[in-house]
């Protein structure tokens, strides 16, 4: 759907974004999909106060609990959703990819899935990919050429599925990639208003700022994002004008999990950047949240922006899977 990649994997300047719904949604074969029956459950912004709606300056417009009885569902970490709404796909840190059909009630707000399917993604060989460390899929971009662009920690790499093709092809990465923490790659990727890529990796836990990375023809740039209190990135998504949204989160296995939504300024992602934000909403109990760490955004024709946010159940009993949207009240 337009645009085209100027000297190889990196876009050069002034290339209109354009998110290819045709990626994530009828394009790479990630690997055949399978049926999955996903049980539903609506679950309201606050189960202590269900007329609740405010969350900052997010409005909440419907989310739900998914439970299935497949063993390999579960631990979704990237969210991606078409610009009409009317599809998603998330992928797991075990190597899966979840799609479905949104099901909106008569408000519009986010009610239930499906044809929902699951797979395998597939590896350099075409062979599904089958352990845990080559299959920690953390984050994922729409490219410039109909492709999904796909960054996995562990083993920390890039690639990219083109559309129609299930093998897909290495990407290079930056420089200090294989310098991250086995378990703290990039947890954030989005393709920029100008063709370009930034890349934010989680961090490690007391560190004051974590680094990321812008793409050029010439190769990556180094940024950095602040993290001066505990938060940790888990993801990134473009808005419709230029600024990012970054998802953040306080997370532990004994609970306390919080989440925050920055929003970046176009203006300041550029080489050497720091990636401040202002803080647009917060949630922690007694709102309902998890360990929130896939995040998408689109814009309708009538000028509303809807986020959505799909958290990782870490395979855990007591967590859950959850999809929640909201509408960006400006």
């Amino acid at each position: 759907m337009g645009g085209r990649f100027d000297g190889g994997f990196f876009p050069g300047p002034g290339l209109e974004l354009v998110l290819v719904a045709l990626v994530l949604f009828a394009g790479p074969v990630l690997a055949v999909a399978e049926p999955i029956d996903v049980r539903i459950t609506p679950v309201p912004l606050s189960a202590d106060d269900p007329g609740l709606e405010i969350a900052g300056r997010l409005k909440y417009r419907g989310g739900i609990h998914l439970v299935a009885d497949d063993p390999t569902f579960g631990g979704l970490s990237a969210l991606g959703v078409s610009d009409d709404g009317k599809r998603m796909v998330a992928l797991s840190d075990r190597g899966r990819r979840f799609s479905a059909r949104l099901v909106y009630d008569e408000t519009g707000n986010l009610a239930g899935l499906r044809n929902t399917d699951l797979a395998t993604m597939a590896g350099l060989d075409g062979a599904p990919l089958s352990s845990r460390d080559d299959g920690d899929a953390e984050s994922m971009s729409p490219g410039i050429e109909g492709e999904i662009i796909v960054a996995f920690e562990r083993r920390h790499r890039l690639w990219r599925y083109l559309p129609g093709v299930t093998v897909p092809e290495p990407l290079p990465g930056p420089d200090e990639m294989q310098d991250l923490p086995f378990n703290n790659g990039i947890e954030a990727l989005t393709l920029l208003a100008d063709g370009s890529l930034l890349a934010l990796s989680e961090g490690k836990q007391g560190r004051k700022q974590t680094v990321g990375w812008i793409s050029s023809r010439d190769g990556w740039s180094v940024l950095t994002f602040p993290t001066p209190d505990g938060f940790r990135v888990t993801g990134a998504a473009t808005m419709a004008g230029g600024d990012v949204l970054v998802l953040e989160r306080f997370f532990t296995l004994r609970g306390s999990n919080r989440v925050r939504l920055k929003r970046i300024s176009a203006a300041t992602i550029k080489p050497g950047g720091v990636l401040a934000g202002t803080v647009i909403a917060r949630l922690r109990p007694p709102l309902t949240v998890d360990n929130f760490e896939g995040i998408d955004v689109r814009k309708e024709p009538g000028g509303e922006n809807f986020i959505y946010l799909v958290s990782d159940d870490n395979f855990n009993p007591e967590q859950r899977t959850l999809l929640m949207m909201f509408e960006l009240m400006e």
